[in-house]
């Protein structure tokens, strides 16, 4: 919980804290909400997509800080090990069944600090299941010398 109340508090004293979402439109141009100092955390975020797309969990994994902190349907992966042991090889199974399009993004950078949330739709069949469910997902990023690491990721999702 300490890690939990530390990453709120540094959020919060940055404003990096998101505006609510259901305030948001969603726009076919995902990028058109992100400040511009906000535009290379989001390329992490994409690439992040992009290698669980590919199936290619070590490009995903070399993207996280090792302190990274999941959230994912009540779940929850204490560091990038943990989180690679135990959810990445499914979360990458699923995204490679599936198609995601991002509807609406916000976002924010200062100094060595960055949040991108996005909302989207995911449509497809996973396991011989329908899947059609709208998302939200929340990640905060630290900067690591000149590059962009995922220090928190939180998702949500709800049937269509």
């Amino acid at each position: 919980m300490r890690k939990i109340a530390v990453l709120t508090a540094v959020a919060a004293t940055l404003g990096l804290l998101a505006p609510p979402l259901a305030a948001q439109e969603p726009r076919a141009n995902a990028a058109a909400a992100m400040s511009p100092s906000a535009m290379s955390a989001a390329a992490i975020v994409d690439a992040f997509h992009a290698a669980l797309r590919r199936g290619d969990t070590a490009a995903a994994s070399a993207l996280l800080a090792d302190d990274a902190l999941i959230f994912e349907a009540g779940g929850v992966e204490h560091g990038k090990a943990e989180y690679s042991a135990r959810h990445l090889p499914a979360d990458a199974e699923f995204s490679k069944s599936v198609a995601s399009l991002v509807t609406g993004r916000v976002g924010d950078a200062n100094g060595d600090w960055a949040w991108i949330a996005s909302e989207g739709r995911t449509i497809g069949n996973f396991r011989g299941k329908a899947i059609d469910q709208a998302t939200t997902e929340t990640m905060l990023l630290r900067r690591d010398g000149r590059a962009w690491k995922i220090v928190h990721i939180h998702w949500s999702s709800a049937r269509r």
